[in-house]
């Protein structure tokens, strides 16, 4: 094995020798406040961001921190 192909493997080691790998972490599912019973989404997220949430008027459907609640909810 020449050197020259043996160094950068050396270097990649001694660089990401202290990272550490995780598995990916896995939300759980929203919880359902006491008294209500969950409801899956009927359709996909309609963006990025959206959440399924409960509103306790209207019930289930998708919130955006910045844009509201999907479909019209306030």
């Amino acid at each position: 094995m020449k050197i020259h192909l043996l160094i950068p493997a050396i270097a990649a080691t001694l660089v990401l020798g202290g990272c550490v790998v995780t598995p990916p972490t896995v939300r759980p599912a929203y919880v359902a406040p006491p008294g209500v019973v969950y409801v899956e989404p009927t359709y996909v997220s309609p963006g990025p961001g959206y959440i399924w949430e409960y509103h306790p008027h209207y019930g289930w459907g998708w919130h955006h921190p910045q844009y509201g609640w999907h479909r019209g909810w306030r």
